[in-house]
């Protein structure tokens, strides 16, 4: 028998109408039928799920394979049977309730096969008003484990494991647990496995909240099962990971998400189940916070573990009120503004009856950055902005913003000062206009020739930020991201002249963060791609001694007169001749050059701006001959004989002899 690429694991209970598409999204996979196996278990469903089921059976008897067994109160016991019947290289648990995108399964497993790797999670969506988890999901990663990565804030099940690592651990779901048991296995088996994969480019898994709010995954209730699986969750760590920098990622997670959750609950309960159930949370977590970690971690997080360590019972109650406002009102908390130092007025700050230290409330490292430029052009070669930025819900007094310019590779940074200028409306958009920022405006000029520290600029990529500061806190930010509909993202480049001679530079911004950054001698932005010449080379129509070249320059500006057709003899003898624009826009542009200005020679030549040249094009061997007299003596231009690829027109008088010899022979 084939072994099929992978079991798709679904339990089911009380399922429907979600049953039905669930399925439908598996049998329609574009990893095709032979490479799958669905293996559903109805956990004693009431509903008409084991109907539907015997339908599908019937109708996909090769595909789909019905287990049934008395209700189990949760999904471990169903996902275990299925685990234990599953034949595929790959395992994928699918609640019933949800369904995939058509290609999740084939890009999943192309994934996993690629990289070598043993977990692969596929972009979650949330369907009807079910949140699904976002930070792991930012960008696509071949390969990564639970150190260097978001992918340990998700530990729901659905996600393909290699089988052969569950069976090699002998992993599965405890069945003593009515929640938290995922988190066991799925913990387990991302700190057991050869690397990790994340699909974010495409929509995997569509995570459905059901009408009746009856998904498995959302029953929770009270502390005590909370209490129950946290512990070993936390063991779980302790047993596999050392004390260190991977510990802390992964500890951040459980102090925070679990702890508020565990919270929300305690609220709830009887005082004196409070109290208890306080208490055990604080001997839990014990292991796993400390002094060092509190870098990695909100404010109200620390708030929360401190009052937690405390036993601080009516305090916690209180910020969990505090916190539900918040998100009801979702206006920011007001900050105190202390030697350099935000804190956030939760619950507390500076009572004295509570003595809670200053450093639960900093929120210095995370105030918000707002920023819009209103204006990036150059000119010649001064680069113009102008916009705001201000620190949130820092109020803009003795404000102290400057520009930064850093060089990518170098890391060379020159600071340059900015005009503040004011912002009356700035901030009415948030916090239901509670914050006001008068002074956030800035402009700005950056020369070139000037900026490093009254030099110039060297060549290289220069990212542009501003050094936002007020009432002595400072924060940076890359600027450009958030820019007024008229500024424009597009590159452009622009050739100018300078002192130290002719120079490049261009205005672009980055993909795919949108910022601002000056590039000088095109070290990602060429000139010569902006420089384009036609092949017709013709006589012009009114002046059937001037040969006319037309081409392109879509540079966004450069110096006049500078792009010029130059001509040169070999003997020393040049000449150069201006490109005009022409009326249709677009850069393009034509160069006239009267052939009877020049002297008698094979000339060649290329279209010229500064130090950038491109080769023009041959003349056609067809081009008829100009004829002129000068000084009454007949001459000519013509392209030379033997010429090839290249420009050559050769000019020359007319010898009269053999003039008078081709007539008489005629």
């Amino acid at each position: 028998m084939t072994v099929p690429a992978v079991s798709v694991i679904v339990a089911a209970y009380n399922a429907m109408p979600y049953l039905t598409r669930c399925i439908a999204s598996v049998i329609e996979q574009t990893i095709g039928q032979d490479q799958l196996e669905i293996l559903v278990v109805d956990d004693g469903s009431t509903d008409g799920t084991a109907e539907e089921l015997d339908r599908l059976a019937g109708e996909y008897p090769q595909l789909l394979r019905v287990f049934r067994q008395e209700n189990s109160g949760g999904p471990s016991a169903p996902r275990n049977l299925g685990l234990d019947h599953a034949r595929g290289r790959f395992v994928f648990f699918l609640d019933a309730d949800d369904h995939l995108g058509p290609e999740a399964l084939e890009r999943m497993v192309a994934t996993a096969e690629k990289n070598g790797t043993d977990v692969v999670l596929g972009k979650m969506v949330g369907v009807g008003g079910r949140g699904a988890p976002t930070s792991m999901f930012r960008r696509d990663q071949p390969k990564t484990d639970v150190f260097s990565s978001r992918v340990y804030w998700t530990l729901n099940p659905m996600k393909l494991f290699r089988r052969e690592l569950l069976e090699r651990h002998r992993l599965r779901f405890p069945t003593d647990l009515s929640i938290g048991e995922d988190q066991l296995f799925v913990g387990s088996a991302y700190l057991h496995a050869a690397g990790i994969s994340v699909v974010a480019s495409y929509d995997c898994l569509y995570w459905v909240r059901r009408e009746d709010e009856g998904n498995i995954t959302l029953r929770t209730g009270g502390t005590e099962p909370r209490l129950r699986f946290l512990p070993r969750v936390i063991d779980m760590l302790l047993e596999n990971v050392p004390p260190g920098p991977g510990l802390d990622h992964l500890a951040h997670r459980h102090l925070t998400v679990e702890v508020q959750q565990f919270l929300d609950h305690l609220a709830h309960e009887p005082r004196t189940e409070q109290e208890k159930a306080l208490a055990t949370l604080a001997e839990t977590i014990a292991p796993l916070w400390h002094e060092g970690l509190n870098d990695r971690l909100s404010a109200m997080a620390r708030l929360r573990l401190h009052l937690v360590r405390h036993r601080m019972l009516d305090e916690l109650l209180e910020l969990v009120r505090f916190e539900k406002e918040l998100a009801r009102t979702k206006v920011s908390t007001p900050v105190l503004v202390d030697a350099g130092r935000a804190l956030a007025r939760y619950p507390f700050l500076r009572d004295p009856a509570r003595a809670i230290p200053d450093d639960r409330y900093d929120v210095t490292a995370q105030l918000g950055v707002r920023h819009r430029v209103t204006r990036a052009d150059l000119r010649g070669t001064v680069l113009h902005l102008a916009g705001h930025g201000y620190l949130h819900r820092v109020e803009t007094r003795d404000v102290t913003t400057e520009l930064v310019l850093r060089e990518r590779d170098s890391k060379a940074e020159f600071r340059l000062p900015v005009t503040h200028t004011p912002t009356p409306d700035a901030g009415a958009d948030e916090d239901e206009g509670r914050f006001t920022y008068d002074r956030a405006g800035f402009e700005a000029t950056v020369d070139i020739t000037t900026a490093a520290d009254g030099r110039p600029l060297d060549d290289g990529l220069w990212d542009i930020s501003l050094a936002i500061g007020a009432q002595g806190i400072t924060r940076e930010v890359r600027i450009g991201s958030k820019r007024a509909a008229e500024v424009s993202g597009k590159a452009a480049t622009h050739v100018v002249d300078t002192a130290e001679g002719i120079r490049a530079v261009t205005l672009y911004t980055t993909h795919p963060h949108g910022n601002f950054t000056l590039d000088l001698g095109e070290r990602k932005h060429a000139v010569l791609p902006r420089l384009s010449l036609d092949e017709v080379i013709r006589w012009a129509p009114d002046a059937p001694t001037e040969l006319e070249f037309t081409g392109r320059c879509t540079l966004a500006a450069h110096p006049e007169g500078a792009l010029t057709v130059t001509l040169w003899d070999g003997q020393g003898e040049t000449a150069s001749y201006q490109a005009v624009p022409l009326p249709a826009g677009g850069g393009a542009f034509v160069v006239r050059v009267p052939v009877t200005g020049l002297p008698a020679g094979v000339w060649h030549g290329e279209l010229r701006l500064g130090s950038w040249s491109l080769p023009l094009p041959p003349l056609p061997q067809d081009l008829p001959p100009a004829k002129w007299r000068r000084r009454a003596l007949p001459r000519y231009a013509k392209p030379a004989p033997g010429s090839g690829a290249g420009f050559a027109l050769q000019v020359a008088k007319t010898d009269l002899v053999r003039a008078v010899a081709r007539r008489v022979k005629g």
